[in-house]
Formats: C-alpha cells, sequence, structure tokens
C-alpha cells in the first residue's frame, strides 16, 4: 500500500481521473520510442556518422515532444476532444521525428525504419480504422519524400538502390500494419455495439424479471422481496410498522365482456397510474394478479393507511379510464391490515385477502380493516384498563 507521500506524488504525476491516468501512461510507455530513437542518435555521434549540432537539435525535439503531450493530457487540454487521447496526433508528430532521425543519422539510418513500425504497433489498439489508414498513408508519403531527397543530397550514405529497397519494404510492412489496426479497430467497434445490446437485454430482463409489463408496477415476485426486506428492517429496529391493502377493481370482469380486453387493459394502466399519483412516495404497489393489486403502506398504521387508500379512491373518480368510454369510472374494494412482529408473510396477506372478500361481501367499493392479532391485544388492554382503574379504587 502506498505511503501518503508516494499517494500524493502519484496524483500530482498522474491526476486524480483514473481515465486520464489511464491515457498519461500509454503515453510515456509510447516515449520509450523516443529514448530508443535518442540512443541511436548518441551511437551515431560517437561512431562519427552524425553531427553534434543534428544530435542535439533531434534529441531536444524527442524531448520537447514527450513533455508536449504530457502537458497537454496531464493539463486537461485533450478532453476538449472528441478523441480525448490524442492517439493519431501523437502518432503523427512521433513518425514526423522519426523521418527526422532517418533523414540525420547517415550510414546508421536503417535502424530507424524499425521505429517507425514500432509506433505504429502502439497505436493498433488504440487508433480507429479512419486514424490507422491516415497514420499508415502518411509514414509512407513522409518516408518517400525523406528518401528521394536524401538519395539526391546524399547519394554516398543514402545509395539509390538500397534506399529503394527500404522504401518497397516500407511499402509492404507499413499497410500490413494499418491493416491490422483497422481490422482491429472494426472488431473493438462490434464488441461495443455487442455490449451495448447485452446491458440493453440485461436491462431489459431486469425490467421484465421485477415489473409488470402492462402497468409498469413491480411485479408479485418482486413484492415478496420488497416486503421481506421491510420484515428483516422490523426484526432489526423493532419500530419499523407497516401495513398491506389487497385493491380489487370491482366487476373488472363485467368491463371486459363488455368493452373488450383492450378497454380492460386501459383500466388496469390508468387505475395503476391514478393510484401512484397519490401515493407516498414510501409505498409501493403491485400487480398481484389480475385486477388485483398489493399495495405496501409504510411505516403507519391501519387507520392511517384507511386514509390513504381514500385518497387513492377519490383520485381515481377525476380520471379518465378510457377515450373511448368516457363514461368508465370503475371501483375498487379493499381488504386492509396491520403487519404483526414475528409473524409469516403469507399469514398478514391471507388476513387482508379475507378482508377484501368481506368488502366485497358487503357491496363492494369500500374498504374493510382487519385487525392483527397485536392491534386485538391492544385494544383488548386499552378496554381493560378503566376497569382495572375502577377495582384498585374500591
Amino acid at each position: 500500500m502506498r505511503s501518503p507521500a508516494l499517494k500524493w506524488l502519484f496524483i500530482a504525476a498522474f491526476g486524480a481521473d483514473p481515465k486520464q491516468r489511464l491515457r498519461i501512461k500509454r503515453s510515456l510507455m509510447a516515449a520509450t520510442v523516443y529514448l530508443l530513437c535518442i540512443g541511436l542518435q548518441v551511437y551515431a555521434y560517437y561512431a562519427g556518422y552524425m553531427h553534434l549540432d543534428d544530435a542535439k537539435v533531434l534529441s531536444t525535439a524527442c524531448v520537447g515532444n514527450i513533455v508536449f503531450w504530457y502537458a497537454v493530457l496531464r493539463s486537461g487540454i485533450n478532453l476538449r476532444f472528441q478523441e480525448p487521447s490524442l492517439t493519431l496526433p501523437q502518432i503523427l508528430s512521433s513518425l514526423t521525428i522519426i523521418v527526422g532521425a532517418y533523414s540525420l543519422t547517415g550510414p546508421v539510418h536503417g535502424s530507424t525504419l524499425m521505429l517507425l513500425a514500432l509506433v505504429l504497433v502502439f497505436g493498433i489498439f488504440n487508433l480507429k480504422a479512419r486514424g490507422a489508414t491516415i497514420a499508415g498513408a502518411y509514414t509512407v508519403v513522409i518516408i518517400g519524400i525523406a528518401m528521394g531527397i536524401k538519395v539526391t543530397t546524399d547519394p554516398v550514405h543514402y545509395p539509390f538502390k538500397l534506399e529503394f529497397a527500404h522504401f518497397w519494404m516500407t511499402v509492404a510492412i507499413v499497410p500490413t500494419i494499418s491493416s491490422l489496426a483497422v481490422q482491429l479497430s472494426n472488431m473493438r467497434e462490434k464488441l461495443k455495439a455487442q455490449k451495448n445490446e447485452l446491458a440493453e437485454a440485461l436491462t431489459r430482463i431486469q425490467v421484465l424479471a421485477t415489473r409488470d409489463e402492462l402497468t409498469g408496477l413491480v411485479n408479485r415476485r418482486h413484492m415478496l422481496d420488497v416486503l421481506g426486506q421491510h420484515q428483516k428492517r422490523l426484526e432489526r429496529s423493532g419500530h419499523h410498522r407497516f401495513c398491506l391493502a389487497i385493491l380489487d377493481i370491482d366487476h373488472f370482469k363485467r368491463v371486459n365482456d363488455t368493452y373488450g380486453h383492450g378497454v380492460g387493459d386501459e383500466v388496469l394502466r390508468h387505475f395503476a397510474e391514478g393510484a401512484q399519483a397519490v401515493m407516498r412516495d414510501t409505498d409501493v404497489l403491485a400487480r398481484w394478479g389480475g385486477e388485483e393489486f398489493l399495495l405496501l403502506l409504510n411505516d403507519t398504521s391501519p387507520a392511517l393507511a384507511n386514509i390513504g387508500l381514500e385518497r387513492i379512491r377519490t383520485h381515481l373518480t377525476t380520471i379518465q379510464f378510457s377515450a373511448e368510454h368516457p363514461e368508465l369510472k370503475p371501483t375498487f374494494s379493499a381488504g386492509l391490515t396491520g403487519y404483526c412482529d414475528n409473524e409469516r408473510l403469507d399469514v398478514c396477506i391471507e388476513r387482508a385477502d379475507k378482508a377484501l372478500y368481506k368488502a366485497k361481501r358487503d357491496g363492494r367499493n369500500r374498504t374493510i380493516i382487519q385487525a392483527s392479532p397485536a392491534d386485538v391485544a391492544d385494544q383488548a388492554v386499552r378496554d381493560e384498563a378503566p376497569q382495572s382503574a375502577t377495582n384498585t379504587m374500591a
């Protein structure tokens, strides 16, 4: 693990943004080509193949290029461009300097041609297809021009026959590297597209696994997971109360039979939208099955939860369920109960379900509250309290 001082130096040198760090590291890694170029110049000078002034100029250009690109990346100027890595400009500047080294190193100039290939290899994994084509074409053109000039001005160190062979080797190798770069670029684009498609497919699968396709509400399976989480919170804290209500659209079969299943689907969607419009953010509504919905009312008592249900009931009278049948104003029946500590969820849900059926038997469009065992016990204590006080006084 780095010490604080080393960590600070690392951030100072490479920045805090991981992507920028990677770009700077890649640029400095590619700078090894310049170091090789400088080493070749030192050798050429001591061997008597290169003038000291030429070596100084070329070495200064190499070091200046390294410093320039580091400053651009470290300052964040590169982020203003569409391709923040600036791979193509860095490669073109490197190729230019290497061609300069080729022109100044005399008898050992053939060694610089390998550096051209090395520079292109550095960009092969980052260049896009267009950039790879440009880099390859630029290499062939600029080295061709340099060879033509040197063959004319310095035929002793740059004999035509030798430079002709060098040129054809460049023409054979560079396009091959560029072609590979184009193929890799196309593969990256395909993989990127496949990755995006897989991500979208995973998102759709997750939605399908947790959401009801028609209403967009959470489905029965996911709702059971949500209830399990609330149950665990209650077990941990002891203060997390919640209520469950099962809502059933009244006479929904009649809607389907009279208006068709398309209108029935509209009713279900607008019912879900209308209910959610006046629910609290902490409450959760799920499509429980058919025309039934399960509502989790968080951190509340049955009496207060009933106020929320009535708010939904009132709001639903104001919305339009079907544009073709504006007279359609379905109501709902509901069974409501509070969750009792340490009871099974299915027991609580069954209690709400029994209350729902009682609401239907009693005429529909109403809510029946079924007290939990804990509520019954609390009520019994309250009922006994005055009598106990009287007996004590007696």
